[in-house]
């Protein structure tokens, strides 16, 4: 028998905001342990949460870029659970009536086509503590808890089980990714766990309707990480089937390190948590003008600034699309742009070079010393040929490793193209002298010869001579010598 997956997705990102959700502590990653908190965020008898504003807004333009239902009112709850980081007992979120509902996200998959991806909801929620297993400084029978991230505002994105294949999860989350970086949200490090993904898959036969037992898997800091719990989930549940056994209902672990899913413990059911409303805060209202006022304030988004580039800058297609990739990117190419007249000569230096210097670092690009000025004085020089192309990159690497001035380093260096016809002429002359067996061979025919000069004349000048006089002169040369040798014989 053959089984399809059936994954729906619950991912949860950690908003921009300089304070938590509910209190004015800190909301700050890699702070010391326990740090950042207060009577509010640790659940303290007496204390009185307080929305804060900003999350409203962020969820606001999360739910318009995701084409969502907005709810003119939403209510918060009380989800209840006990485990260690969760001081509270309770983890303030929304069940009943969410923020907004029924979007959508479009993906596309190379050899699988467009596909548009439900979402359920989008709600507020805290997030929890942090507990601490296999830390060094944990002894093996103790777990330490860190606190700081109790109330740290989030927002879970729950996807419908529109999911077939784990390449298709991983062009949502790379998609989902690239749209909260876009509007300026959550910066999606998964690494630091600023967004996470728990996948929710079933397998069931080819053809039929009725939906499977379900694991959840947990514990993935990477779109590659999800994408291969997955493929090992389907695997897993695969042979069972095949082999007459049953799935169990559970909550699987992701362990990177043997590539294997683990059991962490039995899958909870919504009445598990007895979700009740949050007597200390008030339904969250949206009214048509803060509505209004929130698409108003909307940034530009991919697929809006991939066409401006192709209209505005004359790109191709693909140029387009890899430079709106990452907003990082494209607000580098468009600073480098601004000050050249040849568009498509930025973003090949921005997709070839300056993209290259980023695989290389292995650093965002606002990490890198080189500026997006300092790309756009290279161009202009290249483009006032005071520089040749092979100058402007050993400039491009230089500016990469000293973050110095370019124009300061072609003087420092006495890097200037030369372009004088009449010095370029009298080394063509010397060139040619110096080289007489050479120049014979290439007289007899030997017109591969040619490119032998032309390094002779590049060496001479350390790479500084106009590559195109250059050339047009040697050709020149090359012709009156030949013309002077037919009339001697």
């Amino acid at each position: 028998m053959i089984y399809e997956p059936v994954i729906g997705l619950e991912v949860h990102i950690q908003l921009l905001t300089q304070s938590k959700i509910f209190c004015s502590c800190s909301a700050k990653f890699g702070a010391s342990p326990n740090s950042q908190v207060c009577p509010v965020c640790l659940g303290m008898p007496g204390v009185l949460p307080v929305l804060n504003k900003k999350v409203i807004e962020f969820a606001l333009r999360l739910a318009l870029a995701t084409n969502c239902q907005i709810n003119h009112r939403s209510i918060i709850e009380r989800k209840n659970y006990f485990y260690p980081d969760l001081p509270k007992g309770y983890q303030i979120s929304q069940y009943e009536l969410p923020f907004c509902e029924h979007g959508f996200v479009d993906i596309y998959v190379e050899g699988l086509g467009a596909k548009k991806i439900g979402l359920t909801r989008i709600h507020l929620e805290e997030d929890a503590g942090k507990s601490m297993h296999s830390e060094s400084y944990v002894a093996r029978d103790e777990s330490l808890v860190d606190v700081n991230r109790c109330g740290v505002p989030l927002l879970e994105i729950v996807s419908d089980p529109d999911f077939r294949s784990p390449r298709e999860v991983s062009a949502y989350l790379t998609k989902l990714r690239q749209l909260v970086r876009y509007l300026g949200i959550c910066d999606g490090n998964m690494e630091e766990g600023s967004l996470r993904c728990d996948a929710n898959i079933s397998l069931r036969p080819v053809g039929q309707q009725q939906l499977g037992v379900k694991t959840e898997l947990k514990n993935m800091n990477s779109i590659s990480a999800v994408e291969k719990a997955l493929e090992y989930e389907i695997r897993r549940q695969t042979a069972i089937l095949h082999d007459g056994g049953k799935i169990k209902q559970q909550t699987l672990l992701w362990n990177s390190n043997k590539s294997v899913v683990e059991p962490m413990r039995s899958k909870e059911f919504a009445h598990d948590y007895r979700y009740f409303p949050e007597p200390d805060l008030l339904p969250v209202i949206i009214t048509a003008a803060r509505l209004e006022q929130a698409k108003s304030a909307m940034p530009e988004l991919p697929q809006a600034k991939r066409t401006r580039f192709i209209e505005q800058y004359k790109l191709p297609e693909y140029d387009a699309q890899v430079l709106t990739e990452d907003l990082e990117i494209a607000d580098f190419f468009e600073q480098a742009a601004a000050g050249v007249q040849d568009k498509k000569s930025a973003s090949n230096w921005v997709m070839g070079e300056v993209m290259r210097a980023l695989n290389e670092q292995g650093c965002s690009i606002k990490n890198l010393r080189i500026t997006p000025q300092h790309l756009a004085d290279i161009l202009v020089m290249l483009e006032q040929h005071k520089i040749n192309l092979k100058i402007g990159k050993a400039v491009f690497e230089e500016c990469l490793q000293t973050g110095e001035n370019p124009a300061e380093i072609v003087a420092k260096k006495g890097l200037h193209q030369i372009s004088d016809s009449s010095a370029i002429e009298t080394l063509i002359d010397k060139i040619l002298d110096n080289n007489p067996a050479e120049l014979s061979s290439y007289l007899e025919g030997k017109e591969k010869l040619f490119g032998f000069f032309i390094g002779q004349i590049m060496k001479e000048t350390q790479g500084k001579a106009n590559p195109k006089t250059v050339n047009e002169l040697l050709k020149q040369k090359l012709r009156q010598r030949q013309e002077t040798t037919i009339n001697i014989n």
